[in-house]
């Protein structure tokens, strides 16, 4: 579910793999591995994520809709 949100999230701001990725410090091919859930987030990451599009951390993982 997190992969499917975070590409959402993502497509929404307009942001291609590799921006997003630069703008997490992360490389592009990680980025794409976690949108396919092939490599799970760790705390850090997701604390960025949320932060970075201002949703919580439930959202990002499927457990809130909202």
């Amino acid at each position: 579910m997190y992969g499917e949100r975070l590409r959402e999230l993502r497509r929404g701001e307009g942001l291609t793999q590799k921006q997003l990725a630069e703008k997490l410090n992360i490389s592009q091919k990680s980025l794409s591995k976690y949108e396919c859930e092939s490599l799970d987030l760790n705390t850090e990451l997701i604390i960025k994520i949320c932060r970075f599009f201002q949703v919580s951390a439930d959202y990002l993982l499927g457990l809130d809709d909202y």
